[in-house]
Protein backbone atom coordinates (compact mmCIF):
# COMPACT_ATOMS: atom_id res chain seq x y z
CA UNK A 1 0.00 0.00 0.00
CA UNK A 2 1.41 3.69 -0.53
CA UNK A 3 1.73 6.17 1.34
CA UNK A 4 -1.33 8.09 -0.38
CA UNK A 5 -3.15 5.01 0.43
CA UNK A 6 -2.55 5.26 3.87
CA UNK A 7 -3.18 8.68 4.71
CA UNK A 8 -6.38 8.37 2.96
CA UNK A 9 -7.13 5.25 4.86
CA UNK A 10 -6.45 7.20 8.22
CA UNK A 11 -8.63 10.20 7.13
CA UNK A 12 -11.32 7.31 6.56
CA UNK A 13 -11.39 5.54 9.64
CA UNK A 14 -12.80 9.71 11.41
CA UNK A 15 -16.09 9.33 12.77
CA UNK A 16 -18.16 11.47 15.43
CA UNK A 17 -18.82 13.72 12.73
CA UNK A 18 -21.99 15.71 12.86
CA UNK A 19 -24.57 16.02 9.85
CA UNK A 20 -23.27 19.28 9.29
CA UNK A 21 -19.91 18.08 8.74
CA UNK A 22 -20.70 15.48 7.60
CA UNK A 23 -22.53 17.70 4.56
CA UNK A 24 -19.34 19.52 3.78
CA UNK A 25 -17.48 17.13 3.24
CA UNK A 26 -19.39 15.00 1.35
CA UNK A 27 -19.75 18.22 -1.07
CA UNK A 28 -15.82 18.06 -1.45
CA UNK A 29 -16.18 14.64 -2.92
CA UNK A 30 -19.25 15.78 -5.20
CA UNK A 31 -17.67 18.75 -6.80
CA UNK A 32 -14.38 17.25 -7.07
CA UNK A 33 -15.63 14.17 -8.81
CA UNK A 34 -15.83 12.73 -12.17
CA UNK A 35 -19.80 13.92 -12.63
CA UNK A 36 -21.71 16.39 -10.48
CA UNK A 37 -24.58 17.40 -12.60
CA UNK A 38 -28.27 18.17 -11.97
CA UNK A 39 -29.20 14.89 -14.22
CA UNK A 40 -26.04 13.28 -13.41
CA UNK A 41 -23.53 12.09 -10.38
CA UNK A 42 -20.44 9.57 -10.65
CA UNK A 43 -18.25 9.09 -8.43
CA UNK A 44 -14.95 7.91 -9.43
CA UNK A 45 -11.96 6.31 -7.29
CA UNK A 46 -8.97 4.18 -7.19
CA UNK A 47 -9.30 3.84 -3.32
CA UNK A 48 -11.11 1.23 -1.51
CA UNK A 49 -11.43 3.09 1.72
CA UNK A 50 -12.18 6.40 -0.14
CA UNK A 51 -15.35 4.63 -1.90
CA UNK A 52 -16.76 3.20 1.47
CA UNK A 53 -16.37 6.66 2.95
CA UNK A 54 -18.45 8.10 -0.27
CA UNK A 55 -21.20 5.55 0.30
CA UNK A 56 -20.82 5.86 4.08
CA UNK A 57 -21.70 9.52 3.49
CA UNK A 58 -24.31 9.57 0.54
CA UNK A 59 -26.35 6.95 2.05
CA UNK A 60 -26.56 8.52 5.55
CA UNK A 61 -27.16 12.04 4.66
CA UNK A 62 -29.45 11.60 1.42
CA UNK A 63 -30.88 7.92 2.20
CA UNK A 64 -30.84 7.24 -2.42
CA UNK A 65 -30.30 4.39 -4.18
CA UNK A 66 -26.71 4.05 -5.69
CA UNK A 67 -25.42 1.86 -8.69
CA UNK A 68 -21.81 0.75 -8.09
CA UNK A 69 -18.90 -1.07 -9.40
CA UNK A 70 -15.81 -2.15 -8.10
CA UNK A 71 -12.70 -3.71 -10.27
CA UNK A 72 -13.60 -6.73 -8.94
CA UNK A 73 -16.89 -6.35 -11.08
CA UNK A 74 -14.92 -5.82 -14.34
CA UNK A 75 -14.16 -9.35 -16.08
CA UNK A 76 -11.81 -7.83 -18.37
CA UNK A 77 -9.44 -6.99 -15.11
CA UNK A 78 -8.32 -3.54 -16.64
CA UNK A 79 -9.66 -0.84 -14.76
CA UNK A 80 -8.85 -0.43 -11.25
CA UNK A 81 -11.61 2.13 -10.07
CA UNK A 82 -14.46 2.00 -7.41
CA UNK A 83 -17.63 3.60 -9.33
CA UNK A 84 -20.46 5.26 -7.44
CA UNK A 85 -23.36 6.41 -9.84
CA UNK A 86 -26.79 7.85 -8.17
CA UNK A 87 -29.20 5.74 -9.22
CA UNK A 88 -32.31 8.72 -10.64
CA UNK A 89 -31.75 11.98 -12.19
CA UNK A 90 -34.52 12.95 -9.12
CA UNK A 91 -31.95 12.25 -6.75
CA UNK A 92 -29.39 13.69 -8.58
CA UNK A 93 -30.86 17.07 -8.98
CA UNK A 94 -32.07 16.93 -5.31
CA UNK A 95 -28.32 16.47 -4.10
CA UNK A 96 -27.20 19.07 -6.73
CA UNK A 97 -30.03 21.53 -5.61
CA UNK A 98 -29.56 21.39 -1.62
CA UNK A 99 -25.76 22.32 -2.19
CA UNK A 100 -27.02 25.39 -3.65
CA UNK A 101 -26.34 24.26 -7.58
CA UNK A 102 -28.40 24.75 -10.34
CA UNK A 103 -28.53 23.84 -14.02
CA UNK A 104 -27.91 27.45 -14.98
CA UNK A 105 -24.95 27.99 -13.93
CA UNK A 106 -21.63 28.70 -16.26
CA UNK A 107 -18.97 27.25 -14.63
CA UNK A 108 -18.61 24.68 -11.54
CA UNK A 109 -17.72 26.74 -8.70
CA UNK A 110 -17.57 26.05 -5.13
CA UNK A 111 -20.67 27.42 -3.12
CA UNK A 112 -18.98 28.64 0.08
CA UNK A 113 -22.15 28.71 1.85
CA UNK A 114 -22.04 24.86 2.47
CA UNK A 115 -18.64 25.41 4.29
CA UNK A 116 -19.37 28.14 6.72
CA UNK A 117 -16.94 27.73 10.11
CA UNK A 118 -13.82 25.94 10.93
CA UNK A 119 -14.96 22.36 10.96
CA UNK A 120 -16.16 22.76 7.34
CA UNK A 121 -13.62 23.99 6.18
CA UNK A 122 -11.70 21.45 7.86
CA UNK A 123 -14.80 18.35 6.64
CA UNK A 124 -14.10 19.98 2.94
CA UNK A 125 -10.47 19.91 2.80
CA UNK A 126 -10.73 16.04 3.77
CA UNK A 127 -13.01 15.06 1.47
CA UNK A 128 -11.30 17.01 -1.76
CA UNK A 129 -8.08 15.57 -0.91
CA UNK A 130 -10.26 12.10 -0.73
CA UNK A 131 -11.83 12.83 -3.65
CA UNK A 132 -9.06 13.98 -5.82
CA UNK A 133 -5.69 14.32 -3.81
CA UNK A 134 -2.20 12.08 -3.05
CA UNK A 135 0.88 12.76 -1.44
CA UNK A 136 4.37 10.92 -2.23
CA UNK A 137 5.97 9.04 0.09
CA UNK A 138 8.72 11.60 2.32
CA UNK A 139 11.32 9.10 1.89
CA UNK A 140 11.74 9.67 -1.44
CA UNK A 141 9.67 13.59 -1.98
CA UNK A 142 7.42 16.09 -0.28
CA UNK A 143 4.51 16.99 -2.88
CA UNK A 144 0.87 17.07 -2.00
CA UNK A 145 -1.06 17.53 -4.56
CA UNK A 146 -4.92 18.21 -5.89
CA UNK A 147 -5.47 17.08 -9.25
CA UNK A 148 -8.81 19.04 -10.26
CA UNK A 149 -11.16 19.06 -13.77
CA UNK A 150 -11.93 22.62 -13.98
CA UNK A 151 -9.86 25.98 -13.65
CA UNK A 152 -12.17 28.07 -11.59
CA UNK A 153 -12.89 25.10 -9.27
CA UNK A 154 -8.82 24.70 -8.48
CA UNK A 155 -8.92 28.45 -7.73
CA UNK A 156 -11.62 28.39 -5.47
CA UNK A 157 -9.59 25.15 -3.78
CA UNK A 158 -6.59 27.17 -3.56
CA UNK A 159 -8.97 30.43 -2.00
CA UNK A 160 -9.57 28.36 0.70
CA UNK A 161 -6.03 26.22 1.49
CA UNK A 162 -4.41 29.60 1.56
CA UNK A 163 -7.12 31.10 4.11
CA UNK A 164 -6.17 28.09 7.00
CA UNK A 165 -4.21 30.05 9.53
CA UNK A 166 -2.97 27.12 11.02
CA UNK A 167 -1.15 25.87 7.71
CA UNK A 168 0.37 28.67 6.33
CA UNK A 169 0.38 27.08 2.71
CA UNK A 170 1.97 28.47 -0.57
CA UNK A 171 0.58 26.64 -3.21
CA UNK A 172 1.36 26.42 -6.74
CA UNK A 173 -0.76 25.67 -10.14
CA UNK A 174 0.08 23.81 -13.39
CA UNK A 175 -1.79 22.28 -15.89
CA UNK A 176 -1.38 18.48 -17.14
CA UNK A 177 -3.21 16.96 -19.43
CA UNK A 178 -6.43 19.26 -19.34
CA UNK A 179 -6.65 19.18 -15.66
CA UNK A 180 -5.05 21.23 -13.34
CA UNK A 181 -2.72 20.28 -10.70
CA UNK A 182 -2.62 22.51 -7.16
CA UNK A 183 0.36 21.36 -4.93
CA UNK A 184 2.62 21.96 -2.25
CA UNK A 185 6.24 21.04 -1.99
CA UNK A 186 7.17 22.13 1.30
CA UNK A 187 7.31 19.43 3.87
CA UNK A 188 6.23 21.87 7.12
CA UNK A 189 3.37 23.19 5.02
CA UNK A 190 2.25 19.35 4.24
CA UNK A 191 3.03 18.05 7.60
CA UNK A 192 1.10 21.02 8.72
CA UNK A 193 -2.13 20.66 6.04
CA UNK A 194 -2.51 16.68 6.47
CA UNK A 195 -2.78 16.85 10.84
CA UNK A 196 -5.05 19.72 10.12
CA UNK A 197 -7.80 17.21 8.28
CA UNK A 198 -6.87 14.73 10.72
CA UNK A 199 -4.14 12.66 9.24
CA UNK A 200 -1.66 12.94 12.40
CA UNK A 201 -0.11 9.56 12.16
CA UNK A 202 0.58 10.22 8.45
CA UNK A 203 2.12 13.54 9.30
CA UNK A 204 3.92 12.25 12.14
CA UNK A 205 5.59 9.86 9.68
CA UNK A 206 6.62 12.97 7.09
CA UNK A 207 8.53 14.54 10.15
CA UNK A 208 10.24 11.63 11.23
CA UNK A 209 11.48 10.86 7.77
CA UNK A 210 12.17 14.26 7.52
CA UNK A 211 14.48 14.26 10.69
CA UNK A 212 15.97 10.93 9.70
CA UNK A 213 17.49 12.67 6.66
CA UNK A 214 18.66 15.50 8.82
CA UNK A 215 20.62 13.07 10.36
CA UNK A 216 22.03 10.96 7.60
CA UNK A 217 23.12 14.32 5.88
CA UNK A 218 24.34 15.40 8.65
CA UNK A 219 26.91 12.27 8.97
CA UNK A 220 27.29 12.52 5.34
CA UNK A 221 28.53 16.26 5.67
CA UNK A 222 30.73 14.85 8.59
CA UNK A 223 32.06 11.89 6.51
CA UNK A 224 32.89 14.02 3.10
CA UNK A 225 34.51 16.55 5.91
CA UNK A 226 37.07 13.59 7.07
CA UNK A 227 37.63 12.35 3.81
CA UNK A 228 38.89 15.45 2.84
CA UNK A 229 40.82 16.18 5.58
CA UNK A 230 42.48 13.01 5.77
CA UNK A 231 43.53 13.60 1.42
CA UNK A 232 44.91 17.39 2.17
CA UNK A 233 47.09 15.17 5.12
CA UNK A 234 48.02 12.48 2.55
CA UNK A 235 48.50 15.36 -0.31
CA UNK A 236 50.81 17.25 2.25
CA UNK A 237 52.53 14.26 3.01
CA UNK A 238 53.10 13.19 0.03
CA UNK A 239 54.69 16.82 -1.05
CA UNK A 240 57.15 16.69 2.32
CA UNK A 241 58.12 12.96 1.58
CA UNK A 242 58.99 13.88 -2.34
CA UNK A 243 60.99 17.04 -0.93
CA UNK A 244 63.05 14.52 1.38
CA UNK A 245 63.93 11.99 -1.25
CA UNK A 246 65.39 14.54 -3.50
CA UNK A 247 67.65 15.83 -0.83
CA UNK A 248 68.46 12.27 -0.04
CA UNK A 249 69.10 11.55 -3.57
CA UNK A 250 71.64 14.49 -3.98
CA UNK A 251 73.43 13.36 -1.08
CA UNK A 252 71.96 16.61 0.56
CA UNK A 253 70.19 15.13 3.30
CA UNK A 254 72.72 14.49 5.93
CA UNK A 255 73.52 18.51 5.20
CA UNK A 256 70.55 19.41 7.02
CA UNK A 257 70.50 20.92 10.89
CA UNK A 258 69.96 18.34 13.11
CA UNK A 259 66.16 19.52 14.63
CA UNK A 260 65.32 19.14 10.24
CA UNK A 261 66.60 15.63 9.85
CA UNK A 262 64.67 14.05 13.16
CA UNK A 263 61.30 15.81 11.65
CA UNK A 264 62.42 14.42 8.15
CA UNK A 265 63.26 11.05 9.71
CA UNK A 266 59.67 10.72 11.34
CA UNK A 267 57.93 11.77 8.36
CA UNK A 268 59.49 9.17 6.68
CA UNK A 269 58.72 6.73 9.17
CA UNK A 270 55.09 7.94 9.64
CA UNK A 271 53.99 8.99 6.47
CA UNK A 272 49.79 8.60 7.43
CA UNK A 273 50.81 10.86 10.57
CA UNK A 274 48.92 14.05 10.64
CA UNK A 275 51.42 17.42 11.61
CA UNK A 276 49.67 17.41 15.19
CA UNK A 277 50.88 13.64 15.54
CA UNK A 278 53.76 14.25 14.49
CA UNK A 279 54.68 16.88 16.76
CA UNK A 280 53.83 14.73 19.85
CA UNK A 281 56.44 12.01 18.71
CA UNK A 282 59.41 14.01 18.18
CA UNK A 283 61.71 15.05 21.26
CA UNK A 284 61.45 17.77 22.54
CA UNK A 285 57.84 17.93 21.63
CA UNK A 286 56.83 20.60 19.02
CA UNK A 287 53.37 22.41 18.10
CA UNK A 288 51.61 21.46 14.62
CA UNK A 289 52.64 24.77 13.48
CA UNK A 290 56.13 24.06 14.06
CA UNK A 291 56.64 20.92 12.58
CA UNK A 292 54.96 22.58 9.60
CA UNK A 293 57.51 24.98 9.64
CA UNK A 294 60.16 22.93 9.93
CA UNK A 295 58.79 20.55 7.03
CA UNK A 296 57.70 23.52 4.90
CA UNK A 297 61.90 24.54 5.53
CA UNK A 298 62.90 21.09 4.02
CA UNK A 299 60.57 21.18 0.75
CA UNK A 300 62.10 24.88 0.15
CA UNK A 301 65.92 23.32 0.71
CA UNK A 302 65.10 20.70 -1.82
CA UNK A 303 63.81 22.94 -4.27
CA UNK A 304 67.02 24.67 -4.65
CA UNK A 305 68.67 21.62 -5.06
Amino acid sequence: MSFSSDTKKELCTIVDLDDKTMYSELYAMLIMSKHFYEDKIVFLTENKNTYNRFIFLIKNLFNIKLNTKTPFDDESKKSRSYIVSVANKSDCSKIFNYYGHDKREISLRINRANIEDDEGVRAFIRGAFLACGSVSDPNKSYHLEFLVSYKNLCTDLCYILREIEECNISIKVISRLGSYVAYIKDSEQITDLLTYVGATNCAMNIMGAKALKQVRNSANRLTNSEIANLQKVADASAAQIKAIQILKENGKFNALPEELKKVAELRLKYPEMSLRDLGENVNPKLSRSGINHRLEKIIKISKEV
